[in-house]
């Protein structure tokens, strides 16, 4: 049994991972610590786990891991105790918001030689390791450019202090553009240089629309669009190549593969992977450093990014890589 630890409620899928948790005949929660000591309260209370104010004594509480659902501009104080304490790792993304933090936190856990995991689900879907499949295979050809993008209307229903750049380190980028960042750093590794326009239309005092571009190895060109002032828009992922072409709209794929376009049939899809908590806790399980793409240098090349395109749009320059 793996006694787990929950690191504040501030997140939107704190509740979600906790539901999980405690479905899960593997784990127990067993304790939980917040920044705001009501609502951490209130939600062991609800959960059956303790609640324990004092940050160290919570880490001294007897639990192996830490699920961490807190602010992200806390990320570096909590993860590096966290893991100087001997606790197993889970994060939301983003690790941090600057690479100087993400890289000490990174340092903490692999002094500490305990299991790392960062929450990128993109990275389990069936849909995206069939496009990922495409490219490995050589079916698009030389692949030319890639687009994702993943919107919706959170300006309307976030919490007003998911917008406090002091809690949140940034705003629409920072947090639903995570996906189209780590999941086109995922398909084509590193970028070479990094561009991005960001825009704030109803005064939450952070970006609220963002397209971020980058080229990556091979001269593919990729773009990063992410908002939280769109209605209705679906999850869009496009890969094109000299080759052919893959289209993923909404969880359906569609690819041009020298015959005209045609629907890809689920069947043709390979299996799907586990969540993140799910592989997190059998990497905790099984002694293991970190499940497969959801690991420190995963974490480090989104935040790395993520910098790179805040720093093109506040100086109106591409930034070199």
């Amino acid at each position: 049994m793996l006694n787990i630890g929950l690191i504040s409620k501030w997140h939107v899928h704190a509740s979600g991972y906790a539901r999980q948790l405690k479905e899960d005949e593997r784990v127990n929660i067993a304790a939980v610590w917040d920044e705001d000591p009501a609502r951490g309260a209130e939600w062991a209370q609800e959960l059956g786990a303790a609640f324990v104010a004092d940050y160290d004594a919570f880490l001294a509480s007897g639990i192996d891991a830490v699920v961490c659902d807190s602010p992200t501009t806390w990320h570096e104080k909590l993860l590096t105790k966290a893991a100087q304490a001997g606790k197993h790792v889970f994060t939301e993304k983003l690790l941090a918001p600057t690479t100087k933090e993400a890289q000490a936190i990174a340092k903490a856990v692999r002094e500490a030689g305990v299991t790392f995991t960062i929450s990128l689900p993109c990275k389990s879907d069936r849909t995206v390791l069939y496009v990922k499949q495409l490219i490995e295979e050589g079916k698009l050809g030389q692949v030319t450019g890639a687009r994702f993008r993943r919107s919706h209307n959170g300006v309307e229903w976030l919490p007003k202090y998911w917008f406090d750049m002091a809690q949140s380190g940034g705003g629409a980028l920072m947090d639903l553009g995570a996906h189209p960042v780590y999941l086109l750093g995922d398909l084509f590794g590193a970028p070479k240089r990094v561009t991005a326009l960001m825009t704030e239309l109803f005064g939450t005092g952070s970006d609220e629309n963002t397209i971020a571009l980058a080229e990556f190895e091979g001269g593919i060109l990729g773009t990063m669009e992410t908002a939280f002032v769109t209605q209705g828009v679906p999850d869009l992922l496009e890969v094109y190549g000299t080759g052919g072409a893959v289209y993923v709209r909404a969880g359906a794929v569609m690819q041009n593969i020298g015959d005209g376009m045609e629907s890809v049939p689920e069947e043709a899809l390979p299996a799907g992977k586990p969540g993140p908590l799910l592989q997190f806790i059998q990497a905790c399980l099984d002694g293991a450093a970190e499940p497969e793409g959801l690991g420190l240098e995963d974490a480090l090349l989104m935040t790395k990014i993520t910098e790179a395109a805040y720093a093109a749009d506040q100086s109106g320059k591409t930034v070199a890589f």
